[in-house]
């Protein structure tokens, strides 16, 4: 019995989990993201046909109750790996041929959409597998081994690219060896976690009589409650709005370190954009996120919302900075993105609890889910259009210089969506003592 216990103690599967959470999330949004422009793919494409790839957790509350009562939670999470590495070395194959950029999109959505039903049926197992003190226990290596994830997808597996890249001079070459690698990983994980995930009878039991008709009243009521809920009006434009000016930017960030100086870009190579974005911005994300927590446990979210709004839409004045000035410091590129992951880390703290804050109530795992959808909407709709905004800008000359202005202008225009983050912390409706640590 000791020896079961050891071997089904989440040791054994939890951090391989979150690690498979977190990877495919990373390829399909960042990764992708400098595949493409490193391929020569438009912003205007790149950015469109990218931001679609969100399209899976936007609509995830309305597939993950069959999750439940479709096999078992372990099941989909094991069958979703597997899938996930199909659709990773769909990618690897699909890269070298001449028609790369349609291919590897179809096999990026079928990825996003394996990666999106994993979160469903991993967080599920997750509670399942574990007791409420377990739950608490363990919460904490679960986010740590995702933003590992985080720090490999972004940045290790960048900085790798960047090696193969210099060293062969295949740009393709380079980012089908990595699809290679994650094919490999999720390959292995698949096997190692039929092994390691143990069945859990509370997984397996499920009740099938009459469960499509219940899953239907119960999504009707958690969807109707949910627009009923008070203040839902400013609560959705919040939700939409808040992160504007992140939404706007994310999909350009990447295209911008590597575009040449003469295309108003920051010349880095891949490797260097592996070390700026996927670990001094991962590092700077982590701090801003742990200060921001500590901080409204302190004052409540209702009192340090400001701040964070702040935190989040001002640092982004450095990449107009950076726009302008072109520096090839990198030691003074990494300054500014770390003041601006910082900044977008602690801010973010602000929005994710106030998800939790709207979806207290009769339903709050339903309407957490729905909140969530509403968050990856906010990112969709504004990458969809990032890239043409970029390149429709670049050829207006706003502060008189001639030519081409890469993407001067494109940052400034960031700042301006700036203003709506200010305006819906102005009409949210927020507890004063939500988030305050109680003193007993």
């Amino acid at each position: 019995m000791n020896i079961l216990k050891s071997k089904h103690s989440p040791w054994w599967w939890l951090p391989t989990t979150y690690m498979a959470e977190g990877l495919p999330y990373f390829a399909v949004n960042t990764i992708a993201v400098l595949m493409y422009a490193k391929m020569g793919v438009s912003n205007g494409d790149m950015a469109f046909y990218t931001a679609w790839l969100y399209l899976p957790w936007v609509i995830k509350p309305f597939w993950a109750p069959f999750v439940d009562i479709i096999k078992s939670k372990r099941w989909w999470t094991i069958t979703m790996q597997f899938l996930i590495a199909i659709s990773m070395a769909s990618v690897a194959f699909c890269i070298n041929l001449p028609f790369f950029f349609a291919t590897t999109l179809a096999a990026f959505w079928i990825m996003a959409f394996c990666s999106a039903t994993h979160d469903i049926a991993a967080d599920g197992y997750y509670m399942l597998a574990l007791d409420d003190s377990q739950q608490a226990a363990y919460v904490g290596v679960r986010s740590t081994f995702y933003r590992i994830a985080s720090v490999i997808g972004q940045g290790a597996l960048v900085i790798l690219a960047g090696y193969i890249e210099q060293s062969t001079g295949d740009v393709s070459l380079a980012w089908s060896v990595i699809f290679i690698v994650l094919t490999a990983f999720f390959l292995i994980i698949g096997t190692y976690h039929i092994w390691a995930m143990p069945k859990v009878s509370a997984d397996s039991q499920r009740n099938t009589n009459g469960s499509w008709r219940k899953i239907l009243t119960d999504f009707k009521n958690t969807f109707v409650t949910f627009f009923a809920k008070p203040h839902v009006l400013s609560a959705l434009a919040f939700m939409l709005l808040y992160r504007l000016p992140e939404a706007m930017m994310l999909k350009l960030v990447q295209p911008f370190f590597i575009a040449s100086q003469a295309d108003g870009g920051l010349g880095l190579t891949t490797k260097q954009v592996g070390v700026v974005n996927g670990t001094v911005g991962v590092i700077a994300l982590l701090f801003g996120g742990i200060i921001g927590g500590i901080c409204i446990s302190r004052g409540g979210l209702k009192r340090w919302l400001w701040p964070m709004a702040l935190a989040l839409t001002l640092p982004c004045c450095f990449y107009c900075y950076l726009a302008m000035a072109q520096p090839s410091d990198l030691l003074l590129i990494n300054i500014g993105v770390f003041v601006e992951q910082f900044g977008y880390g602690f801010g973010f703290t602000a929005f994710m609890l106030y998800l939790i804050h709207f979806s207290d109530g009769q339903y709050k795992t339903a309407h957490y889910s729905f909140c969530t959808a509403f968050m990856a909407l906010g990112m969709m709709l504004p990458g969809m259009v990032a890239g043409w905004i970029q390149e429709a800008l670049n050829s207006i000359s706003i502060f008189g210089d001639d030519g081409p202005q890469g993407y001067i202008n494109f940052f400034w225009w960031v700042m301006l969506c700036c203003i709506p983050t200010l305006i819906v912390c102005m009409i949210v409706k927020i507890d004063p003592e939500f988030g305050k640590k109680k003193i007993k």
